[in-house]
């Protein structure tokens, strides 16, 4: 029975799952559509939040060195994914590829920790968003009942100085992740055309900003580009970019999700690297572009413990009418990135319940909509609990090094499949193997390690308690693993 952890899914089995009668999911995605999906997904949180706090702790102005280095090891991961998604077009992202490479065990496990990226990531944008929706009707003086904005563990202070600290639940988190999910349940062309307009919406208001501002940058603000490191590792100098690339991670955190959606793309050997690599790239550029404008209107000392530093350095500008504009644009992105996290995480419990390690439950498709609208049900109220009830502000670091570990693993699975199976069909090939995959191992494990040391605990006890949802229930009800002792 202990052969049974490490049995494989044949690529063969996979390839039949995508395609005919066995893809019971609707396929209405093209290239620009997964490449938007991409872009949806990345930019959000990320760039309206975590920047700031980068350049003020660890990178000063070369903050965009950080975001060059945390692309360059999702550029290395990005191109594991883009092989993997053309050849496997099936849903189920890093959990496929694990299971078809290293065996049901390894997919499992990362199965289980996809859930620290989609679900609690998207649990964190929803506080994000209810913070910024505060914000933008403050500006109207428009203001919802304290007890109902905010968890009870948490002070939350708006610009204005208002401060909340008697908070019951978040119901703002809880609406937009229940509307978000509902918009799932009728399908993916509609949401796909959603999250096309809001990718529009706020890559235009980030040009906007970059435009604007770029005329009212202070060189002076760049004196030193790289500030003398202070005797702490993590606090300027090169140790302090390096850090300040593992913090800005979570900004990068999304384009994997482009590979949830095979099953659902038009032509998935073209179109899934495409997605992803495009994404990729295009976010890469506007994030530096940001970044440089950003630290270029404020001195990056002024951005310490600022939530909200796009809004403090386009304050800089004196374009007013303009700051509305701009929360709304960051709403958006928000949306956006919620969006794509709770498609993935339904895809990938989707893939689970197909292979049996989880409830028919979570594969049941909507006879009309097409969609696994009882999963996606599930995660509406899981995540609405995270949102409403929870201080999320620890939970960026799990989404972060649960995302490495989906990283890692991908690396892994390309290597190894180019060893064992190199006969494959691949429409895309990752270039200069085992170089890139050992290089995207490298960087993810580094990063990972530049976490704090709570992450892993955290990690540590999440694992544990999937390994004995695995042993309780998966194992024993894997397809896999009984067609495998039915054949001994």
């Amino acid at each position: 029975m202990a052969n049974q952890l490490w049995v494989k899914k044949p690529i063969e089995k996979l390839l039949l799952e995508s395609t005919g009668e066995e893809n019971q999911l609707k396929r209405s995605l093209g290239s620009a559509s997964l490449v938007a999906l991409g872009i949806g997904a990345i930019i959000g949180a990320g760039l309206f939040s975590l920047t700031g706090i980068a350049a003020a702790e660890h990178s000063g102005p070369a903050v965009t060195i950080s975001f060059i280095l945390a692309a360059v090891g999702c550029g290395f991961a990005g191109l594991c994914y883009a092989e993997f998604a053309s050849m496997i077009p099936i849903a189920g992202s890093a959990y496929t590829y694990s299971y078809a490479t290293m065996g049901e065990f390894v997919a499992w496990i990362i199965g289980w920790d996809l859930v620290l990226e989609y679900a609690l990531g998207a649990a964190t944008v929803s506080v994000s968003w209810s913070r910024y929706l505060l914000e933008f009707l403050s500006k109207f003086d428009i203001h919802l009942p304290t007890q109902l904005v905010c968890s009870p563990f948490e002070v939350v202070k708006l610009s204005n100085g208002t401060i909340i600290d008697n908070g019951i639940v978040n119901l703002p988190a809880i609406f937009i992740v229940c509307m978000l999910s509902l918009l799932l349940i009728r399908g993916t062309e509609g949401s796909a055309f959603l999250n096309n307009f809001l990718v529009v919406l706020k890559v235009a208001v980030v040009m906007i900003f970059i435009a604007l501002g770029w005329s009212h940058i202070d060189p002076q603000n760049y004196v030193p580009y790289i500030p003398e490191n202070t005797g702490n590792y993590e606090n300027f100098g090169w140790s302090g970019i390096a850090t300040g690339a593992a913090v800005v991670f979570f900004a990068f955190i999304g384009f994997d999700a482009v590979s949830t959606a095979a099953q659902e793309a038009k032509n998935p050997q073209k179109g899934m690297p495409i997605g992803i690599l495009g994404s990729l790239v295009v976010c890469t550029i506007l994030y530096v572009l940001f970044a440089h404008v950003m630290t270029g209107l404020v001195k990056y000392t002024e951005f310490a413990n600022d939530a909200k530093p796009a809004a403090t350095a386009f304050a800089k500008t004196g374009y007013d009418s303009l700051q509305t504009a701009l929360i709304i644009a960051i709403l958006a992105g928000y949306t956006s990135v919620m969006l794509v996290m709770l498609l993935g995480q339904s895809r990938v419990f989707y893939s689970m319940s197909k292979d049996g390690l989880l409830p028919k439950f979570f594969s049941q498709v909507h006879p009309k909509f097409s969609t696994p609208w009882k999963t996606n049900l599930f995660f509406m109220g899981f995540v609405s609990i995270f949102a409403g009830l929870v201080p999320v502000s620890d939970l960026g670091h799990m989404v972060s090094i649960g995302t490495l570990f989906a990283f890692c693993l991908v690396c892994v699975g390309v290597w190894m499949l180019r060893v064992k199976r190199p006969e494959l069909h691949r429409s895309f090939r990752t270039p200069l193997v085992p170089f890139v995959p050992i290089m995207g191992i490298v960087v993810c494990l580094y990063l990972m390690y530049s976490l704090p040391i709570e992450s892993w605990y955290r990690l540590a006890i999440w694992l544990a308690i999937g390994l004995a949802i695995y042993f309780g229930y998966g194992k024993k009800n894997s397809k896999l693993g009984k067609e495998n002792n039915l054949e001994l």
